[in-house]
């Protein structure tokens, strides 16, 4: 996967019952040159996902036994994979719960698949696979103790461990650390982190700091890494130091 977006080695796994849709997701992207699989529900996601390695997954929130919701809250303790869901339901509780799961996007059918394949392009190239040429901000920096590595979207924190995080974690992390001492709105941060072209809810926001703060304040209750500003925002109160090789 490069930084462009999806290509020949972009894996993508399609999860939904629907056989129409798988075959017609399949065919999509195949002729745009991604690599597609597909599976009927979250035992069978399961099973691939241990033999396969995979660069995205296409998951729809209905799904037969356990549902997409569902699926998705346990691939988060174990995995930072993109993940966008479908679903047929157009309900907007049903979204933000989905985002505060950990989705990176939530597309509604009947969809169009150049919208599907333009929201792909769009979370793959925040995932780039090597430093940016172009970018003047430096790849590495620690910050009261955490070692961020940019480049190859990695939190490490003093123990030498990397902590997981999703598409969109890493993005608002990055955000505050390179405007570190700023306070930041909401709408700022919606901007900032490229938040996909959904609806801006606050409560997504919010929810997506209070999983950030579990992952890197001491005590998540009391954070002092990234403090509340009322009626403003937020402001990371960290001061990052560049690591140069």
């Amino acid at each position: 996967m490069g930084s462009n977006g999806p290509n020949q080695a972009t894996h993508i796994l399609v999860v939904d019952d629907d056989a129409r849709i798988q075959q017609m997701l399949f065919r999509y992207l195949e002729g745009e040159g991604c690599r597609v699989t597909c599976a009927d529900d979250g035992k069978d996601m399961h099973a691939k996902l241990s033999r396969q390695r995979f660069d995205m997954i296409l998951l729809d929130l209905v799904l037969p036994g356990q549902d997409g919701l569902d699926i998705l809250r346990e691939l988060r303790s174990t995995s930072d994979i993109p993940v966008i869901m479908l679903t047929g339901r157009d309900d907007v509780v049903d979204r933000v719960v989905g985002l505060e799961f950990g989705a990176d996007d939530y597309i509604a059918k009947p969809f169009h698949l150049r919208e599907v394949y333009a929201r792909i392009k769009t979370i793959l190239r925040r995932r780039p696979s090597g430093p940016s040429a172009s970018s003047s901000a430096p790849e590495v920096v620690t910050f009261d103790g955490w070692r961020l590595d940019k480049a190859r979207r990695q939190l490490v924190n003093g123990e030498g461990i990397e902590i997981e995080l999703t598409t969109g974690e890493f993005d608002m992390l990055d955000v505050f650390v390179a405007h570190a001492g700023r306070v930041l709105s909401r709408d700022l941060l919606m901007d900032l982190t490229r938040n996909r072209t959904l609806e801006a809810f606050d409560r997504t926001i919010d929810s997506q700091i209070v999983r950030l703060r579990k992952k890197i304040e001491a005590n998540p209750s009391k954070p002092q890494l990234i403090k509340s500003v009322r009626g403003v925002g937020y402001v990371f109160t960290a001061k990052p130091e560049p690591v140069f090789a």
